[in-house]
């Protein structure tokens, strides 16, 4: 729990693992391999640093070797790897058809489906994340991030996801850019 509580972190938190981990115990039955995605959920952002683009990756490598580490065979560890590298989000078409992955990712975005006052306060909580970014460099990539989620045809995988928070997700995306853009 210790790299979840890093000062850097105002968004990828606790209480964001929190709440991922919630929500898994209400569908974790959609997953084949449900213990494999919560140990994935634990790690897809144990390494959190604002300014790498390395994240996934050494959250993924840790995993991996904590797993190995602990006795896991490596295709078990491998598996884990590629969960956590499926929380990169800049290409769906890499979930493939893995249900497990599907699932990680649906959870590790729910947040853009919650009530908007949550959704509002996970958007303060990025920005803090993103400080030392100039602001106007800062509404350019965040606007480009929310649209190309925005322009997907669904942003949720699991049918239980997209009932429960697609149009919601759509609202709150829509509603940040139109910050944004102010």
């Amino acid at each position: 729990m210790t790299a979840w509580s890093e000062p850097q972190r105002h968004y990828h938190d606790q209480r964001h693992l929190r709440e991922c981990l919630a929500l898994w115990t209400r569908w974790r039955e959609h997953s084949p391999r449900a213990g494999e995605v919560a140990i994935a959920l634990w790690f897809h952002d144990a390494i959190y640093d604002p300014q790498a683009s390395s994240n996934e990756l050494n959250s993924a490598a840790w995993a991996a070797r904590s797993l190995v580490r602990a006795g896991a065979d490596s295709d078990t560890a491998q598996r884990v790897h590629d969960l956590v590298m499926a929380t990169q989000h800049d290409a769906p078409a890499t979930l493939g058809s893995s249900l497990d992955a599907q699932l990680l990712v649906d959870i590790d975005l729910s947040i853009l489906g919650s009530p908007a006052e949550r959704f509002e306060r996970y958007d303060q909580d990025v920005r803090k994340e993103y400080a030392w970014v100039p602001g106007f460099r800062y509404q350019e990539a965040r606007a480009q991030v929310l649209q190309s989620f925005l322009d997907r045809p669904r942003l949720y995988h699991g049918e239980h996801a997209v009932a429960l928070l697609e149009a919601q997700a759509r609202i709150n995306l829509a509603a940040a850019l139109s910050r944004l853009a102010q």
